[in-house]
This record gives structure tokens, C-alpha cells and sequence, in this order.
């Protein structure tokens, strides 16, 4: 997904404004496997996923919980440290070799303090991820593991081809051998 795309689907910038921002944004590529962000350090920059899948996970009791999945046009963002400048609590995992666009924080801070549309689009930005937790938390608290599954199948198909059924199962709070009975039961 280009960046042109990615940045539209926050918020619609003036022609001048967008290109201002896309001069402080890059292309990296990282490897499967590789662990973008890590818990318990402040992380200076934000990245939306050009190509590839990325999942979110904190360690608990030797145990990692997957918590979220990140697919192409999405950011990927600890933020604690965006608006805090704190650790976050979070690691990204590359699931899938990824190609991103990297922006710095303090780069695009700098941005907001200039240019009006850019902090605008910054507002639109962060209210998007407090939807997401907020949608995130009710989900944890009110819907059947079920529930968030066929949720998984409206709304991200193509994860359930391109992550790992265990990555799948801690996403959804329950074991292997529970999903195996729901993926049983949906197809019946």
C-alpha cells in the first residue's frame, strides 16, 4: 500500500501539507521474525505497513499474549511513547518480511507545531487508535471467544491464512485446542 493511500485513510491533507510530511517519511524492510518494538523502551518513531503482517504481544508468566495484528496501511506505534515519551509495555513482531514507512516522532512533532492540517491529521491519527483499544477492550470483555473469531473472519479474512494458528489462539484468549473446536464448528 502506498503512503499516499495510508495517509488519506487518517485524514486528507492539503496537497502541500502531505508533501511536506512524506519528506521526513521512509521505506525500511525488515525480516520475518525480527522484533520491531520492544517492551520497556521509548520508542522515537512510528511506522505504517507498506507490505506485510506484524503482531502485538506483552510477556506474562513465560508466556507471550498476542493482543493485536497489524496488516498493510496500518500504523504501528508504541503509544506510550508517542504521546508520552515513556517505555511502552508492548513488543511487534514481524510475522511476514515487512516493508514500512518509517516517520520520527520528534519529526513529525516539530510538523504539528508548524503546520496546522499536520497537527489535524496527528488529532485524527491517535483518535483512531484510542477507537481501536476502546473497540479492543470491549471486545476482550464482552464477546465469546466465538464471537471474536467470526469477528476475525469479517474483518481480517486474510489474517486467518497468514498468521499462525497459536498467534491466532492467544489473540483470542483461548488455547490451540479451542480453536481447533470453534474452526470445527464454524465449518459445520
Amino acid at each position: 500500500m502506498e503512503i499516499d493511500q495510508i495517509l488519506d485513510a487518517i485524514y486528507i491533507l492539503p496537497e502541500n501539507s502531505k508533501k511536506n510530511l512524506e519528506k521526513y517519511i521512509t521505506e525500511v524492510s525488515h525480516p520475518k521474525n525480527l522484533c520491531l518494538m520492544r517492551a520497556d523502551t521509548i520508542v522515537p518513531h512510528i511506522y505504517f505497513i507498506k507490505k506485510g503482517i506484524v503482531r502485538a504481544y506483552a510477556s506474562a508468566e513465560d508466556k507471550e499474549i498476542t493482543f493485536w495484528f497489524g496488516k498493510e496501511g496500518e500504523p504501528v506505534v508504541s503509544m506510550k511513547s508517542y504521546v508520552e515519551d515513556k517505555p511502552g509495555y508492548e513488543n511487534i513482531e514481524l510475522l511476514e518480511d515487512c516493508e514500512l514507512y518509517k516517520l520520527e516522532t520528534e519529526s513529525l512533532r516539530k510538523l504539528f507545531n508548524e503546520d496546522i492540517h499536520i497537527a489535524n491529521w496527528g488529532r485524527k491519527f491517535a483518535e483512531r487508535e484510542l477507537v481501536k483499544t476502546e473497540e479492543l477492550i470491549i471486545s476482550r470483555q464482552f464477546k465469546t471467544a466465538l464471537e471474536r473469531y467470526k469477528d476475525l473472519m469479517k474483518d481480517k479474512p486474510d489474517l486467518l491464512k497468514r498468521v499462525q494458528l497459536g498467534h491466532i489462539a492467544s489473540y483470542l484468549g483461548i488455547t490451540q485446542v479451542s480453536l481447533s473446536r470453534i474452526r470445527a464448528e464454524i465449518r459445520f
